[in-house]
């Protein structure tokens, strides 16, 4: 019987776990990625036990878990340390079946780069698709013509992933009318530092218009991670080390610390996206969309890479190669648009609160913050609920993960 095969367009965390579910599943596939090395865009990142819970299908839940820090709680506060409340992770193992991992980004790709089969990335191959196929039995296979170091070739696929991203070429391709991301409001910059001398608490700090949040890595070393309202396409002519200073280099310890530790060329600045629209559909032909190319989100729920996992584990679950592919990806189309649109916007909301710059506007958003979590430690959790207790439609290794089942997930798949 012939193999399937299928082609995914991006090396990214999402494109990587496509890759790796597929061939679990029985395809052979090859990942596209136009850079020269898989070299990880930004710093960390968290993944959530709904990430950890799908990746378990994988065999990789507990190499995510094993790079956790050894921390018990974080800290939500305002600019001058004013602590406004306190999360403690055993609520969230309580609640969700697990803490959530923040990571370096580049100790993930190298794990599930290392689960995939020799030669199953190309890199220096920049993708474009030429045409999405037929998903019909029988039908056309689907078409990328790759741009490389050793010239233009063609390739054909029973199936394409494209994860390639916010500014996704093959989403424009699938569908030309469809409304591109928009400005979210705000940009972000990120950066990893030594820890600093003296010891702190894992926290996020929200100021006039502004975030800062400092978390711990196993290795010894922190993720830090910033937004602020301003206009998109700044930079600062002087720096983005210098533009954190300016507006973060006052407020409360290790903040100061972590700056002083870093040189100009450790920050990375990005604006922010989220989608204007929900898409007309997560596939067309034998091309599926997955992540950040068919539904970008704020950062403001730290489930960007945690839906695209998901995507790529339920699209792999349903397309067994021995299945029809068009019922595959209209039954993937309707499991996950719903579910991750709701999603970007929970994430969009948040977002707006940390743009508040006015002090009135300010003070009413402390004191939501803080009177909840006196009278309720864990009401805080509750903006994850039906979120980070999502199981995927297979089994699990994982031991101690008794999170709620996501109540929309098809029976049949429960």
């Amino acid at each position: 019987m012939r193999q399937h095969t299928a082609l995914v367009i991006g090396g990214g965390i999402g494109g990587l776990t496509a890759a790796l579910a597929l061939d679990r599943r029985g395809w052979s596939v090859t990942v596209l990625e136009r850079a020269a090395a898989l070299e990880p865009v930004g710093a960390g990142i968290g993944l959530a036990p709904n990430a950890q819970r799908a990746l378990d299908t994988l065999g990789a839940g507990d190499g995510i878990r094993a790079l956790a820090p050894a921390q018990t709680a974080a800290e939500l506060r305002l600019p001058g340390g004013r602590r406004l409340a306190r999360m403690d992770q055993a609520a969230a193992v309580r609640r969700y079946g697990g803490p959530v991992v923040v990571a370096h980004r580049a100790e993930v790709v190298a794990l599930l780069v290392g689960r995939l089969p020799e030669g199953a990335v190309r890199t220096a191959a920049a993708a474009t698709l030429a045409d999405p196929g037929d998903a019909r039995p029988d039908g056309r296979p689907a078409r990328v013509r790759i741009h490389g170091a050793a010239g233009a070739e063609e390739l054909t696929a029973d199936l394409v992933v494209a994860a390639d991203g916010i500014h996704s070429a093959v989403r424009r391709a699938l569908f030309p009318g469809h409304p591109e991301p928009r400005y979210a409001g705000f940009t972000a910059w990120r950066l990893i530092a030594p820890a600093p001398d003296r010891p702190f608490a894992a926290h996020e700090t929200w100021g006039p218009g502004g975030v800062w949040g400092t978390q711990p890595l196993h290795d010894g070393r922190v993720y830090a991670y910033a937004t602020a309202a301003v206009p998109p396409g700044g930079r600062a002519p002087d720096g983005e080390r210098a533009e954190l200073l300016r507006r973060f280099g006052s407020w409360h310890h290790p903040i100061p610390d972590l700056l002083a530790a870093v040189g100009p060329a450790a920050v990375l600045r990005n604006d922010v996206y989220t989608a204007a629209a929900a898409p007309p559909a997560f596939h067309r032909g034998r091309v599926a969309l997955l992540g950040d190319a068919v539904h970008p989100m704020t950062p403001n729920l730290g489930q960007g890479g945690c839906q695209a996992i998901e995507d790529a584990v339920v699209l792999a679950h349903l397309a067994a190669p021995d299945a029809g592919l068009a019922a595959a990806l209209t039954a993937y189309t309707r499991q996950r648009l719903p579910r991750t649109m709701d999603v970007v916007r929970r994430a969009e909301r948040i977002g707006r609160l940390t743009t508040w710059r006015s002090r009135p506007a300010c003070a009413l958003r402390a004191a939501l913050m803080a009177v909840p979590a006196r009278l309720a430690p864990d009401l805080a959790l509750r903006t994850m609920d039906g979120i980070a207790d999502w199981r995927p439609p297979a089994d699990t290794y994982a031991s101690g993960t008794q999170g709620t089942p996501n109540a929309a997930q098809p029976k049949e798949h429960e």
